[in-house]
């Protein structure tokens, strides 16, 4: 069946739905041949959005509730693929996410929520497979630069060495842009279902939370100060690895382990070598202890939410993104000890600038790069839905750069 648009953009309305309706339309919406619709709770917010922009004035908004059934579900069968930026998603996604499993239609989110995509995998991957449904997660910072990035690696390897690596390490050189407030209020609310329910503690300590039916090896732990050999570099804690290597697990899952059933990857930041490498590895141990310490406690959660930390909608003004950055390493090695290295970079603040032009090509490479006799209907990663035809995408048009060190 036709469907009216090639893409719905939910959320419109957000402060990352904006950046990503200001990318489309600047990027694709302006030549008129995408078909594609704002969408959100309040159809005046929406045509000031549009207006914002600079879009024509006949492009659709459509509204919608992220709690009505009837309104999702006529919204999802409208269109080839759903853009969505209405998180936490733990909270206001899964109603949408079912009504696109259900209609066929391709879904792409920015969720870094395992518990709550441990919960629903299970639910929407039979639904998405007989309807034809590509349900994409994580489809921003978290966790398209590490689940390519390490995707881009293992490609080069294939090539250079004939064999897959069994070890990665995924190290964090530079990382210049704040915390996002929809990635401040994804982690309380993670944090008060864990204090409700001890079994989320469980699967966020669990690296393979996403593999249903498989668990690889011990994997490296995360929350110590320590001195990577291969990076000549003390590291430290990384606040997404939680989230970014179930990813990576289930990518190397989803595509039947061409990385071997025994892959071990972790995620650290670089914090320099020497004595100040040293200190700032330990002061970034000490700080994340810290904040789990006082978000663990609802009093202190409470007063932190209500005048420390960002609130979902807010963010860094222009000048803040456009100064943003970001800088990976993946550092491969072969049973015999070879080291092959992978730089990925991004030319803007990971939470916001760059985020909303990797959500936007993910759903983009959906609509025009990748159909079903490539990818099939059911619950998918970046890497595993889209591989390395978004690695290309997003360098080419995105301010990624994927590079192999020679």
């Amino acid at each position: 069946m036709e469907r009216s648009f090639d893409l719905i953009v939910f959320g419109a309305t957000g402060f990352t739905g904006h950046l990503v309706a200001e990318y489309v339309q600047a990027t694709y919406g302006a030549a008129g041949e995408l078909r594609w619709a704002l969408a959100g709770r309040d159809a005046a917010k929406l045509a000031r959005v549009r207006d914002a922009i600079g879009a024509r004035a006949t492009l659709p908004l459509l509204t919608a509730d992220a709690s009505d059934v009837e309104a999702l579900a006529a919204l999802a069968a409208r269109t080839r693929v759903i853009l969505t930026t209405v998180g936490p998603y733990q909270l206001h996604g899964e109603t949408l996410v079912l009504a696109c499993a259900q209609a066929a239609t391709d879904y792409v989110d920015l969720c870094g929520e395992p518990a709550w995509m441990a919960k629903m995998i299970p639910r929407l991957q039979p639904m998405a497979a007989q309807s034809g449904a590509r349900i994409v997660f994580s489809c921003g910072f978290d966790s398209i630069p590490f689940d390519l990035g390490v995707l881009f690696l293992q490609d080069e390897a294939l090539h250079r060495f004939g064999r897959p690596l069994p070890r990665v390490r995924g190290r964090v050189r530079v990382l210049k842009g704040g915390p996002s407030g929809g990635t401040i209020a994804s982690l309380l609310a993670t944090i008060e279902q864990m204090r409700r329910d001890p079994s989320v503690a469980r699967t966020m300590a669990d690296p393979f939370a996403l593999t249903p039916g498989f668990s690889g090896p011990a994997q490296p732990e995360g929350e110590s100060a320590s001195y990577d050999e291969r990076a000549q570099s003390w590291t430290g804690p990384f606040v997404m690895a939680p989230i970014n290597t179930k990813n990576v697990h289930r990518t190397n899952a989803l595509l039947g382990h061409p990385w071997g059933r025994d892959f071990v990857y972790d995620e650290r930041m670089l914090t320099g070598d020497g004595a100040k490498g040293e200190a700032r590895a330990r002061r970034l141990v000490r700080q994340a202890r810290g904040q789990n310490l006082l978000l663990a406690m609802a009093p202190t959660r409470a007063l932190l939410r209500r005048f420390a930390l960002p609130k979902p909608g807010e963010g860094p003004n222009a000048q803040a993104r456009e100064n943003g950055r970001y800088e990976l390493v993946f550092i491969g090695e072969t049973t015999e000890g070879a080291l092959l290295r992978a730089h990925v970079i991004g030319d803007r603040d990971p939470g916001y600038g760059s985020t909303s032009k990797m959500i936007s090509e993910s759903a983009l490479s959906l609509v025009h790069d990748v159909d079903g006799a490539m990818t099939g209907g059911g619950v998918w990663t970046p890497g595993a839905a889209m591989g390395m035809t978004l690695v290309r995408r997003l360098q080419a048009g995105a301010g990624l750069q994927f590079t192999i060190e020679d």
